[in-house]
């Protein structure tokens, strides 16, 4: 499925069970946030993002410890700090290295993801390309997780 399909499928499902939707998104940088506004009846459970592309805004908006920024915890961290500030009930964080090179001893396409629910969970991809291939397969695994956490609810 493509992102497209992958958010219009997420809308009928949260909107069907009552659910919000936030996200924060490092790498990313909002694009996340694009698919899901851009998906039917998004203004009904579709809270918002926080692009927390800067460690700084990470550690002072999203409540990450001084951690790596590319790293289980910070992931868990935006995810649980996006939640509480946008009242969301279901978010999806990602935060990693698109590329070319390296990144807090990362290597390129390395990323993290955690969705927070009920409970916070987290999974790590090393995704293959250029830095547009690996947004684009961020992105397209962001809306998945997000997809199957609301399936569960």
């Amino acid at each position: 499925m493509n992102d497209h399909a992958i958010a219009e499928e997420l809308a009928e499902v949260v909107r069907r069970r009552g659910l919000t939707v936030a996200v924060a998104e490092s790498l990313t940088a909002g694009q996340i946030a694009t698919a899901l506004g851009a998906a039917p009846e998004s203004a009904e459970w579709f809270r918002g993002g926080i692009v927390a592309y800067s460690a700084e805004v990470k550690h002072k908006v999203l409540g990450v410890p001084q951690v790596p920024v590319v790293s289980e915890t910070a992931a868990k961290a935006m995810a649980e700090g996006v939640n509480t500030l946008l009242g969301a009930t279901l978010s999806v964080a990602v935060t990693g290295v698109g590329g070319p090179g390296p990144q807090d001893g990362e290597p390129a396409g390395s990323v993290w993801f955690s969705v927070a629910d009920d409970s916070v969970t987290a999974s790590h991809r090393q995704f293959d390309g250029d830095p547009e291939q690996v947004l684009e397969q961020t992105v397209q695994r962001a809306l998945e997780l997000l997809l199957e956490a609301a399936r569960r609810h």
